[in-house]
């Protein structure tokens, strides 16, 4: 029995940030007057590789796009993209579960 992939299939607002992602690397490259061959050498990747991450194709993998964040020098803003601090949500979360007020034990009020 063959199997067959589907094909990757992603929420409609992860696309459209994949898509301007990709946009944005291109902008970027192009504003620093790199030709894609000179680009794709530079991130050790191919041209067709390149392209795809330009386009914001999905399957493209992250070590691609870090590759290209580092030769155009944004490398720095990968390590931030789930950092505690912009967290939101998760912030919130956190300090809803904190307790409202702290009861002290009777062992610890002798203290």
């Amino acid at each position: 029995m063959q199997t067959t992939l589907k094909p990757l299939t992603m929420p409609l607002p992860v696309s459209r940030a994949m898509r301007k992602l990709g946009q944005d690397l291109r902008d970027a490259r192009l504003r620093r007057r790199i030709p894609v061959a000179v680009m794709a050498a530079r991130a050790g990747l191919s041209r067709m590789t390149l392209s795809k991450i330009e386009n914001g194709e999905p399957g493209t993998s992250l070590g691609s796009y870090a590759s290209v964040l580092f030769v155009l020098g944004l490398e720095g803003r990968l390590a931030d993209l789930a950092d505690v601090k912009n967290d939101e949500l998760g912030l919130k979360l956190e300090e809803d579960r904190l307790p409202k007020r702290i009861r002290h034990s009777s062992t610890q009020k002798a203290h």
